[in-house]
Formats: C-alpha cells, sequence, structure tokens
C-alpha cells in the first residue's frame, strides 16, 4: 500500500479501517499487508523510542471476528524486525497500558480494536510506557511503513502470556485497601452488560471476590458478531437492555462497558442510566469530596448544569474540546501549570484519572465509584444523593449535518463556525458563551428559547454535529429554528436532518 492508503488508515490517535468484506458500499482498508507493514515500522520505531534493540511487543485484542487474524500479522511483522512478540490474549485496551507499568517485562504493546465500531471492522491502538501514541507518532509510524523497512539481524521469538487476571486482581486489592474489607461488596447485587465484548471479566475476576453478586449480568461470552447489542454506552439499544436487566433482577447497581472497555456507563438501581452529565457529576463529586478547588476537565458538550453543579461541589467546571486525548491532554497542561486537576472525562464515557496515569479505563472509573458505594452502604447513605441536585434539561437533542458530496468541508465548515461567532450574537436573547474552546457555543436566553446550542465540526468526517439543550419543553425546537435560520444560506450544507 502506498502512504496515501495507509494514512487514510488514521483515526485521531488510532489505526482503523475495514477488515472483512461483504458489507455493501464498504470495501476492505485494513488489509493483512497494511497490518503487516505496519507492525514492522512500528518495532523499528519503537526500537528507535525505547532504545531497546530487541524490544518484547505485547499484543491484545478485544472479542471482534478479526482478532486471530490481525494478531498473526502482527506477530509477523514484529519477529521479522526483530521483535519479540508476547500474546495477552482477549484483554482490555487499559490492560494493554498497565502491563508496561507492571513488571509484565514488555517495553510496546498493541491492542487490536476498533471500539464500539461494527463488526466487520478493526484497528490498532497502540502504546508505550509514558502513554498512548499522539496523533503524530501514528502519522510517523505510517509514513515508514509506506516507505518499508529491512527484516532485523535476528529473527525475533513469540510466546502466550495472558495478562488480564492480573490487572482485575490489582482492582480489587485497591477496594480491599479503600475500604478495609475482604468483600466490601456483600449483600449487593451488580450486574454487568459486557455487550459479547472484552468486559466480561469484570464480573467474575472483580466483582464476586469482593463479594457482589452478580445475577442478573448479560453478554458477558465474547462474541464478535455482537448478537445482543452494540457494546457502546452511548447506545440507545445497548443502554435500555442493561437498565430492564437492573429493574428485572432488582440490582443495586448496573455496570456496562463498550468493546474494549475504556468507556463505561452506568445504571441506578431504579433502572435510569448514570451516563454522560450524570455520569461526569458523580465521579467529579466523589474527587471533589477528596479535594476542593480542583478542575474538571470535560469535553465541549457537557451542560450548563453539570458546570452549575461541580462549581456548588466546589470544583471548577473546565470545558474543553470533544476527543478524549484532548482532555486529557488539557488536563495535564492545568496540572503543569500548577492547577490540580484529577479528571479528563468525555460524555462518551471516557474517563481519565490522574492517580492513574490518565489513562482512560472504564473498569477503572466504576471500580472508582464501587468504592463510593460500599462507603455509603456502610455509613448507610444512597450513593446516589450525591448527584439529586444536578440540574437536567428538560430538553437535550443532537442534529448531525452532512456536506454535499465533494465539497471542502474543513475549510467550508470553519467559515460557517466563523460567520455564526460573528453573526449569532447580534440577534436578540443570544450571546457567546465565555468558557468555549470549540467551533462556536452560544447560549439562549428565555425568550429565544432557554437554553445553549454548539455547533462545531466532527474530529475525523465530513460532518458538522449541533448539540442543544432547553430548560423547557419545546426549547429546543426554538433553538434549532433560529440556528436554521441562518445555516439555509450555506449551499454546501445538507439541512435534512434539521428540518426533521
Amino acid at each position: 500500500m502506498n502512504e496515501t492508503e495507509l494514512l487514510k488508515l488514521k483515526n485521531g490517535t488510532d489505526v482503523r479501517g475495514t477488515v472483512i468484506a461483504g458489507v455493501k458500499g464498504d470495501e476492505v482498508t485494513l488489509t493483512d499487508e497494511a497490518v503487516l507493514s505496519i507492525a514492522r515500522a512500528f518495532t523499528v520505531w519503537a526500537k528507535e523510542k525505547t532504545g531497546v534493540a530487541v524490544p518484547s511487543i505485547a499484543i491484545g485484542h478485544d472479542s471482534r471476528l478479526s482478532a486471530k487474524r490481525i494478531e498473526a500479522c502482527l506477530v509477523k511483522g514484529i519477529t521479522a524486525c526483530g521483535g519479540n512478540a508476547v500474546l495477552t490474549g482477549l484483554s482490555s485496551t487499559p490492560s494493554m497500558f498497565m502491563l508496561l507499568q507492571d513488571g509484565f517485562g514488555a517495553n510496546a504493546s498493541v491492542m487490536i480494536t476498533a471500539s464500539h465500531l461494527p463488526y466487520q471492522k478493526n484497528g490498532l491502538k497502540f502504546f508505550l510506557k509514558d502513554g498512548g501514541l499522539e496523533g503524530a507518532d501514528i502519522t510517523e509510524i505510517l509514513k515508514l511503513a509506506a516507505n518499508g523497512v529491512e527484516d532485523g539481524k535476528i529473527t525475533g521469538k513469540c510466546e502466550t502470556r495472558p495478562y488480564i487476571k492480573t490487572y482485575a486482581e490489582n482492582l480489587v486489592n485497591m477496594v480491599r485497601k479503600a475500604c478495609g474489607k475482604d468483600k466490601p461488596l456483600s449483600g449487593k447485587r451488580i450486574l454487568v452488560d459486557a455487550g459479547n465484548g472484552a468486559g466480561g471479566f469484570y464480573a467474575d475476576l472483580v466483582l464476586k471476590p469482593l463479594g457482589a453478586d452478580t445475577t442478573g449480568s448479560q453478554f458477558l461470552e465474547p462474541d464478535g458478531s455482537f448478537p445482543n447489542h452494540i457494546p457502546n454506552p452511548e447506545n440507545e439499544d445497548a443502554m435500555m437492555s442493561v437498565c430492564a436487566a437492573v429493574k428485572k433482577h432488582n440490582a443495586d447497581f448496573g455496570i456496562i462497558f463498550d468493546t474494549d472497555v475504556d468507556r463505561a456507563g452506568a445504571v441506578s438501581p431504579d433502572g435510569e442510566e448514570i451516563n454522560r452529565n450524570s455520569l461526569i457529576a458523580l465521579i467529579s463529586a466523589i474527587l471533589l469530596e477528596e479535594k476542593k478547588g480542583a478542575f474538571i476537565v470535560t469535553d465541549s458538550v457537557t451542560s450548563d448544569g453539570l458546570a452549575e453543579f461541580i462549581k456548588e461541589k466546589g470544583g471548577v467546571h473546565h470545558r474543553f474540546k470533544r476527543g478524549y486525548k484532548n482532555v486529557i491532554n488539557e488536563s495535564k497542561r492545568l496540572n503543569a501549570e500548577g492547577k490540580y486537576s484529577p479528571l479528563a472525562i468525555e460524555t462518551s464515557g471516557h474517563a481519565a484519572l490522574k492517580e492513574n496515569y490518565f489513562l482512560d479505563d472504564g473498569a477503572y472509573l466504576v471500580t472508582r465509584l464501587l468504592i463510593a458505594l460500599a462507603k455509603c452502604a456502610e455509613e448507610g447513605k444512597n450513593l446516589l444523593d450525591v448527584i439529586s441536585s444536578l440540574k437536567k434539561p428538560a430538553e437535550a437533542k443532537e442534529v448531525r449535518l452532512n456536506f454535499v458530496t465533494g465539497a471542502d468541508f474543513k475549510t467550508l465548515g470553519a467559515g460557517v463556525i466563523s460567520d455564526l461567532k460573528e453573526k449569532l450574537p447580534r440577534e436578540k436573547g443570544l450571546t457567546l458563551a465565555p468558557d468555549n474552546y470549540e467551533g462556536v457555543r452560544i447560549n439562549f436566553d428565555e425568550s429565544a428559547g432557554d437554553g445553549w446550542a454548539l455547533v462545531r465540526m466532527s474530529l475525523h468526517e465530513p460532518i458538522m454535529p449541533i448539540n442543544a439543550e432547553s430548560n423547557r419543553a419545546g426549547g429546543v425546537k426554538t433553538i434549532l429554528d433560529k440556528l436554521y435560520g441562518f445555516l439555509k444560506e450555506y449551499p454546501f450544507l445538507d439541512l435534512t436532518n434539521l428540518e426533521k
């Protein structure tokens, strides 16, 4: 594959593409040839970055159907270029970073996953000991792959050494240490929905050793065809499924993971989802109870009610850009400036804690929640009482606008956002939000819809998402009607979804 073809596989800080043929209109892009070239390039790149002549590179995968095929290509490429491959089998993405901190003996790692994308997709995430690779690193590796690299002077070896049990034991020990008990979850029914991804281990290897009753847990068996629902806490069907399970089995808490367990959502005992703003509020309250004045970094689409809640709890809400790497890097920047920031979190469920290497880890997030749950139960309190004051909007809506085929969407989209920043604040009842780092966020007063809207560009696709919230019924329609009046002037925007 040439450089242009390989660079198209870059997806932010990952490599992603189609690997299984047969889906109409979705041709195979991440071929065996591409994976082999990338594996060779990453091995040479890792040698240079780590200074290790014969690096050990751990390889893990989630439940996807193409995982073993890609694993074989990675092994072939790594060993041909003089690296040793260590197969960890079914793994979570966070565990593939944690093994680099835990005396496992690897110098780098690769996770085979495409997160929540459909079964025909797959991809690669890369780690060194100091964290996941940045977008610039991925570009460098893909360009190196396009140019080709020579075989190593020696051929590396391959061994199998699972790690997920050790990773789970570390979580168990963390809870026991925090709670001062061997089985602090005794008497609690906590169920897990893994969506047939890689998160099924959490029920047997974390919850049961802590004394929890996991009756009602579902879809724990790995199955890359995802026969029950998409493993994604943001997916409506997935959340409806786990919420129904919590109610059916009278559980005290529900947990849902995405495919590779770097994201999570939760469910309250009454079957209501704890997701998006509610999830951010809950973990923020826990952290702010430990240290007031902390900066909580979130993505750009969080609600005004969340900002008020964080302030009420003694924190500072720092609303930043979409993209889990963006919020993580911003939280790191604040800490470097002396502004304590313990949490970087997206509404998607990506959450990274300073205490945990700023690793976005769904299992670590829910483990932190369970520690709080156990402590509240010991004190006769209800964990969810802590977010009872969180104001929720009456309405919330996301509309995704497409660009007409062939449009230079990046340039045109930037122009639209620039125009909106200039024109919208001239309208009665509309003002620019002061704390905005992405797109254009407009506040609408009570006469104009009583809420806010954010117009931005997608990070990777030719799409302009609009997020809107209102504090009253019918307010979102008023807000979107106002935006429609401006956006209809741009012929390169497909407003079909907004018109609906």
